[in-house]
């Protein structure tokens, strides 16, 4: 076997686990529960045992591991400081050090919509553009940012946290303590909210339909498909989510000119549906100079941003070790 590399992509729910070689070929991938209520040592040791797994399948060790996380890295000693959708928030656990002493090579760990960032520039569209913004769209919106063929992450590793950009002042209450955020009016709990208001007020018989009236049938992909179907209200959503995450990508352009929006994450396979406004809303906003060659484009590694990502995470830790 030729030398591999593992990624993990912890998320709330289940932990996506991927072994790949350098030029992203995927050898095996497996997920699990989370089960993040036994807490930060029980989960670790799922990782750890996932690791184990794909040792196995694949006949060695990885050359070394990456682990995208769900909130803020201690970038110098892989510790997380906070992962707010997780029991205990993960306060200061030393998931590098842990990780460490099962498995001797070297581990990185970054938050997870860097890490998918990461994944974009060595597997998806990095490889054509240097410079692009990744917008991730899902329970929460998070993002990341490539300036000249580079994840920018800062002192704190914090940098590119795009879903926090004010978009509406004195707006919705974030779980990030301000008002406003994209992340409180673009993400997929937002627009589904939305879309259970028009439902029960009568203004989305189309969704309706649909889901039979039934409120927790509702999600981005049914007010979706309601929409293509010819739905008013339904579209109406999508035009609004679309404007907010227009103003939202026209500041970036405003302030780097990237090459590229990429747009990932379950609210992306809305598709044109979302992406075309979006594309009219920064020529609409950016005046400055010509934001026409600004493409605006969906992630290429869809559902595998995450491990995929984390590969390329492992390898990054790797190369600079």
């Amino acid at each position: 076997m030729s030398e591999w590399f593992a990624g993990i992509d912890l998320g709330g729910t289940s932990i996506g686990a991927a072994a790949a070689t350098r030029d992203g070929r995927m050898l095996a991938e497996e997920t699990v529960p989370t089960c993040s209520h036994e807490g930060p040592k029980a989960v670790l040791q799922r990782i750890g045992d996932l690791i184990d797994r794909l040792s196995a399948r694949c006949g060695a060790p990885p050359k070394s591991i990456g682990v995208g996380v769900p909130g803020l890295v201690d970038l110098a000693s892989g510790a997380t400081k906070f992962l707010p959708n997780l029991p205990t928030q993960w306060r200061d656990v030393p998931v590098r050090e842990v990780l460490s002493r099962r498995f001797c090579v070297p581990i990185g760990v970054l938050n997870d919509c860097r890490t998918a960032t990461l994944g974009e520039l060595a597997f998806g569209h990095g490889r054509t553009v240097r410079t692009f913004a990744l917008f991730a769209l899902g329970t929460g919106v998070g993002g990341g940012v490539v300036i000249d063929g580079r994840l920018r992450l800062g002192p704190l590793g914090s940098a590119g946290e795009l879903g926090h950009q004010t978009i509406i002042p004195g707006g919705p209450l974030c779980g990030c303590g301000n008002r406003g955020c994209l992340e409180a009016v673009a993400s997929g709990p937002a627009i589904t909210a939305e879309g259970v208001r028009l439902l029960l007020s009568g203004q989305a018989p189309g969704l309706h339909a649909l889901v039979d009236g039934e409120v927790n049938r509702v999600s981005p992909q049914t007010i979706a498909d309601a929409a293509t179907a010819g739905d008013a209200g339904s579209r109406s959503i999508i035009e609004r989510t679309a404007e907010y995450l227009a103003v939202a990508a026209a500041n970036v352009v405003t302030a780097l000119h990237p090459e590229m929006i990429v747009v990932a994450g379950g609210v992306a396979e809305m598709g044109e549906l979302l992406l075309a406004p979006v594309r009219r809303g920064i020529r609409e906003r950016v005046r400055m100079f010509p934001a026409d060659d600004v493409r605006v484009e969906k992630s290429q590694l869809g559902d595998d941003a995450g491990v995929r990502g984390a590969v390329a995470l492992a390898i990054q830790t790797l190369e600079s070790s």
